[in-house]
């Protein structure tokens, strides 16, 4: 029986959100074709019929979970007051989202499978942290009060350096979490404390 184009809409979607989740908890290589179709509640015959490969799809689930986050991101950092980016920070490196990583956390979780991963998914990653940076760079160039504005030039260092810095602590945090939770929970305070001296930092000299 034929599928209507609705219908094998909705079925592609499925799949894609099965992806984002598996990869997100397992990483990229842990999870085979056959486990993510179960995942989605189909066979795994079906798989080729939505995608060329599965690293089509692990760019496909990338494009997805990155624009969730990034829009995330722009609306939390929409107002431009000094506390959006320490509030950010403190969720994004608290216990809770370690234990069970969100969309936001998405860099974080899928980055070292990235470097391993072929041209589609690290054109993908490429992309979206990109625009994360966008993102953060006209948030330091533009925040209030006034007398805190930087030059983008300067504001898209800060983004690097702030985004690095994040992303970096959350995956140390989670690299050792099972083994030295006390560790694990020293590495996020010690970030998330230094995020909030971030949004109170001066303006840099030029």
């Amino acid at each position: 029986m034929r599928l209507s184009k609705q219908r094998t809409a909705e079925n592609h979607r499925r799949i894609v959100e099965a992806a984002t989740r598996l990869f997100r908890q397992f990483g990229f290589d842990r999870v085979g074709v056959a486990e993510l179709m179960r995942e989605a509640g189909f066979t795994h015959g079906g798989f080729y019929n939505h995608f060329e490969s599965k690293e089509a799809l692990a760019a496909e689930a990338c494009e997805q979970v990155f624009a969730r986050a990034n829009a995330a991101l722009a609306l939390r950092l929409e107002n431009r007051s000094g506390s959006a980016w320490q509030s950010y920070v403190a969720e994004y490196l608290s216990p809770e989202q370690l234990a069970s990583p969100s969309d936001d956390a998405a860099l974080a979780t899928l980055a070292a499978d990235a470097s391993r991963e072929g041209p589609q998914v690290q054109s993908t990653f490429a992309a979206g942290i990109d625009e994360a940076l966008n993102t953060l760079s006209g948030y330091f160039a533009e925040r209030t009060p006034r007398s805190a504005r930087v030059p983008r030039r300067v504001a898209r260092a800060q983004a690097v350096q702030r985004l690095s810095t994040l992303v970096g602590a959350f995956i140390l945090a989670r690299a050792v979490q099972r083994a030295n939770a006390e560790l694990s929970n020293e590495i996020l305070a010690a970030n998330a404390e230094r995020g909030r001296g971030n949004s109170r930092s001066r303006r840099p000299k030029r």
